[in-house]
């Protein structure tokens, strides 16, 4: 379930992202003089957006929900939408029930351009696509096999789901009505309720369903869609989005800047990069992950202090009247859209209350860390108890030395029951996985730890991890006793003389990046493996391919061809090292499917064949044939741009722009 709705979180983001484009239409439509023709013009295409947003929903959530984001669940998700909003109509239910049509109950004026309604109709084309799009009919209706079946059984299974709200809506929207109601009587106080709520569930997902209430036409609200199309009463419209401005554009970069002072002296500098970054995109853009989950686990009680600020901003702005809107977050970009909305009232207070809630968050935070001794990142202390390790020698190479890490990390031979491992993670079962210990798992540079279930563990290494692999199975094999010492953080402090930083041979420019094959180009955010769309290893894209021919998206020099031939490394001109890696989970097939056409230290340029791969071989192993394109050493780019995601593209297509420090 919680899979589940994690994915119906990221999924509800397709729909949403399309709003920016209303706002900025209606935006950029309400700086120009009314009397202009092209003032009206910008301003209804900004409503004729706004106007399908529950359409919008459908078809985002079943693309989102589907298994391989294909656009027949796109379509499907269109079918189930329009069956029930077209059967639903108060002539229609009159005719269906036998009563005039005055005596047909108001809540069904309410079906068209609901968004729950969209909800429904995504989710269940989403679910039937996965169920359905590879049923095979029998030869005189194969035409209708697989995908084209999934637009019908989904228009069916609306016939069904129709049937069930001509009885059952009236007194969903009713419910829903009075939710709404409710939380609008309690004027300031609801908006207050509502930021409090928004932010404690985020670490559920459950925030997405929460925001539909009272951003959406769900329960007659719709706060985004009644401000940018400048209907309902001006102060009190938008109450249930101005109060995010002052926190994420001054109230969390000031929690980020009172982290940092509370990190040890020694763990500053890296402190300071994850808040500043963290800070800026909350400033700017309005997006707060970064921030919110660096200390929403670690220290939880700072975070449901976060959550009361967050009440406590909504509350004020709506008790004052202050108003201003987002479609993306509410961030810099979207104020400067929004504060020139006719029904924006007093934007430029929010700026003022911001700095108050900058104060509130800094001293409120400095306090509760200071106060309760919360382990925000950079305050860990170091680990003076005794540790399980593994002696070191100095004829220990960097991969020996990550290697006896992880093996002790993961509680040495006595709990390792089989090391395997893929392009960039090492995939290991355990006798018990609560007995390993993360925090020294991550002291041997690991991006990242995965605990599957009681058994299962991925430790995510990057493209050396091979190397890494071997090292673990000799100490594995020589089952080597782990023995009890100081932690090692203190004592390479202690011991290990200080060490050069190698020169990078990165050069200062922006190398342009080409499709690797013909067919979908993919946000990387998209792939259906967290490694990848959670960027562990590095940014970058993918493509999922319509033929087996793989060519280099980038000139370059070939470093690495992995034993399992389903990945490659390339390293540019410039230096930027690439990842490519052919299909989810291929490493299980021992390199069947692919026919690498390169060599080691080999010189490539973009277009050139790298491998020819059968994918069929790849589908009917159950796995996937997206093929991603990773820069690794994200550490030297200063900036990637991309050129138009999600659409068809050739071997010669660019993808994108990548600069280098």
């Amino acid at each position: 379930m919680k899979t589940y709705l994690q994915k119906m979180g990221r999924s509800l983001q397709l729909p949403v992202a399309v709003l920016p484009a209303a706002a900025l239409l209606q935006g950029i439509g309400h700086l120009m003089p009314q009397s202009w023709g092209l003032a009206q013009f910008m301003q209804a295409g900004g409503v004729a957006i706004l106007n399908q947003i529950a359409l919008l929903f459908a078809v985002g959530l079943a693309f989102g929900m589907s298994k391989d984001k294909d656009g027949a669940a796109a379509l499907a998700g269109l079918v189930a939408y329009i069956i029930p909003v077209g059967i639903l109509t108060p002539a229609n239910v009159s005719l269906l029930m036998g009563i005039s049509v005055k005596s047909v109950d108001p809540a069904f004026n309410f079906v068209s351009g609901n968004v729950l309604v969209g909800i429904i109709a995504g989710l269940s084309a989403g679910a039937l696509y996965n169920r359905f799009h590879e049923t095979k009919l029998p030869m005189a209706l194969s035409f209708f096999s697989g995908k084209r079946l999934v637009p019908i059984i989904a228009s069916l299974v609306m016939l069904l789901v129709s049937a069930v709200l001509l009885f059952a809506w009236p007194t969903i929207y009713d419910a829903l009505v009075n939710f709404g109601k409710f939380f609008i009587n309690l004027g300031a106080v609801g908006a207050g309720l509502y930021g409090f709520f928004n932010r404690l569930l985020i670490p559920t997902g459950l925030h997405q369903a929460l925001n539909q209430v009272f951003w959406f036409n769900v329960a007659g609200i719709n706060d985004i869609g009644n401000f940018w199309a400048n209907k309902g009463v001006k102060g009190v419209t938008g109450m249930y989005q101005a109060g995010f401005f002052p926190v994420m554009m001054f109230g969390l970069p000031a929690g980020a800047y009172a982290i940092y002072r509370n990190a040890l002296p020694e763990r500053k500098k890296e402190t300071a990069g994850l808040m500043m970054a963290g800070a800026f995109a909350s400033f700017f853009t309005g997006v707060t992950e970064p921030l919110e989950f660096s200390f929403m686990f670690v220290a939880w009680p700072l975070y449901v202090l976060h959550a009361v600020f967050v009440g406590l901003s909504l509350g004020v702005a709506a008790f004052m009247h202050w108003t201003a809107g987002f479609t993306f977050s509410a961030g810099l970009v979207d104020y400067l859209l929004s504060i020139h909305m006719p029904i924006a009232n007093m934007p430029l207070m929010l700026l003022v209350q911001g700095i108050f809630m900058a104060v509130i968050y800094y001293f409120g935070f400095n306090f509760a860390i200071k106060k309760f001794n919360l382990m925000t990142p950079g305050r860990e202390p170091l680990n003076t108890d005794a540790v399980d390790e593994v002696e070191v020698s100095d004829n220990d190479d960097k991969y020996s030395l990550v290697a006896k890490k992880v093996y002790a990390g993961i509680g040495g031979y006595e709990n390792i029951k089989v090391i395997d491992n893929c392009t960039t993670r090492l995939r290991l079962q355990l006798f018990d996985t609560d007995k390993a210990d993360q925090s020294l798992i991550k002291t041997s540079g690991a991006a990242g730890v995965n605990i599957l279930d009681k058994n299962n563990i991925q430790i995510i290494i990057g493209t050396e991890v091979q190397f890494v692999a071997d090292a673990l199975t000799k100490l594995y094999d020589a089952k080597t006793p782990l023995t009890k010492a100081k932690s090692t953080t203190e004592s390479e402090e202690k011991s290990e003389p200080a060490k050069e930083e190698p020169v990078s041979d990165v050069k200062s420019g922006t190398e342009t990046f080409y499709s690797v094959a013909n067919g979908k180009l993919e946000d990387i955010e998209q792939v259906p493996d967290d490694t990848f769309s959670q960027k562990m290893l590095g940014d970058g894209y993918a493509v999922v391919p319509t033929d087996g021919q793989i060519v280099s998206p980038v000139d370059g020099t070939i470093t690495t061809i992995f034993p399992t031939k389903h990945a490659m490394g390339i390293k540019t001109e410039d230096g930027l090292e690439v990842l490519l890696h052919m299909g989810i989970d291929t490493v299980q097939l021992k390199g069947e499917p692919f026919d690498v056409k390169v060599t080691d230290g080999q010189a490539v340029r973009h277009g050139d064949l790298l491998a020819s791969v059968d994918l069929d071989a790849i589908i009917a192993a159950g796995k996937k044939t997206d093929m991603m394109v990773i820069v690794t050493n994200m550490s030297v780019v200063s900036m990637m741009k991309f050129k138009n995601l999600d659409r068809q593209v050739t071997k010669d297509d660019d993808v994108v722009k990548i600069t280098t420090k």
